[in-house]
């Protein structure tokens, strides 16, 4: 995947835009029941997917790594998940726990991930 850094950062403005959405039908409705879900939204999508993209634009080499391209297959997807579950559980919907522990922990282990890639690919 060469256009690592490229599909981070377009995947952090689709992320932008439906966190600042949801912040503007929140405000709109006077229904603050989402703000869990506004904030993985913005942090995790936008900040933390624009920051994956603007390493892997720096570090060129780190996007080529394998562990870069498992990081990436793992948490886009388990990211993704995880805001739908999340959404779910504060719509009312308790049954889908399991389901959203899962994927946040496959979120926690694309972090990890990340973090190896950065030690590897940064001096000190």
């Amino acid at each position: 995947m060469n256009n690592m850094s490229s599909w981070y950062l377009r995947l952090a403005v689709l992320y932008l835009i439906a966190g600042v959405s949801l912040g503007i039908f929140m405000a709109a409705t006077h229904n603050p029941t989402m703000k869990p879900v506004h904030a993985h939204l913005n942090l995790l999508g936008w900040v933390t997917m624009g920051l994956f993209g603007l390493f892997y634009r720096s570090w060129p080499g780190a996007a080529q790594s394998t562990l870069a391209k498992v990081q990436f297959w793992i948490y886009v997807p388990a990211h993704f998940v995880q805001m739908l579950l999340l959404a779910l559980l504060y719509m009312g919907n308790p049954a889908v726990e399991p389901a959203l522990a899962m994927a946040s922990v496959l979120v926690g282990v694309a972090v990890l991930c990340f973090a190896v890639v950065v030690w590897q690919h940064t001096d000190s």
